[in-house]
Order: C-alpha cells, then sequence, then structure tokens
C-alpha cells in the first residue's frame, strides 16, 4: 500500500458547506470501514480539510475522490500528496 495526504480547499465559506458535510463524512466513512483512511479533518481555521489514507495507487485516490459530494457539487478543490512512511509510532505497524 502507498500513503497519501489529500489536501482539500474549500471553494466556499464553511458556513456554506453544513448541508454537504453530513454527505461528505458517510462518504469518508466507507473509505474507514474498507481500511483506506487513519485520519481526516478541518483545517485550523476551516478553510479545507486533511485526509491521511492509504491505498494501492495515486490513480485509486483520485478516482475515489470523484463521488466525494464536495468534489460532484464543486465545493472544494483537491491536492493529493504521496508520501512513503519511513518512520512511525508503534501504534501503525499494522497500517504500513
Amino acid at each position: 500500500m502507498r500513503h497519501f495526504i489529500v489536501e482539500l480547499t474549500y471553494t466556499v465559506t464553511f458556513d456554506q458547506l453544513a448541508d454537504v458535510i453530513p454527505l461528505h463524512r458517510a462518504f469518508l466513512q466507507t473509505a474507514y470501514e474498507r481500511g483506506w483512511v487513519l485520519c481526516s479533518g478541518p483545517q485550523l481555521p476551516k478553510t479545507g480539510g486533511i485526509i491521511v489514507m492509504r491505498m494501492e495507487s495515486l490513480e485509486a485516490v483520485t478516482t475515489f475522490f470523484e463521488g466525494d459530494p464536495f468534489k460532484l457539487r464543486r465545493l472544494a478543490d483537491y491536492r493529493f500528496i504521496e508520501f512513503d512512511m519511513v518512520k512511525r509510532q508503534s501504534l501503525l505497524d499494522a497500517w504500513r
């Protein structure tokens, strides 16, 4: 598995996302259930979000996010950053 940071930048104010946030979080939950996402949440200040995940390829990550309600409604722009997890806390040994 390869590791990624997904950075979302909202294209509207955080308050304008209120109706779509539950849909976005339900979408992310499907990735949590598959073991793809370690953690996620809004940036502070709330101008975007961060998701730490693992998948087999960058193409798989970008394809997955095509179904994100934020993407479908053009409420966020996405930046996908692949990284090599060289060091980690022992609690992440199974996530390697």
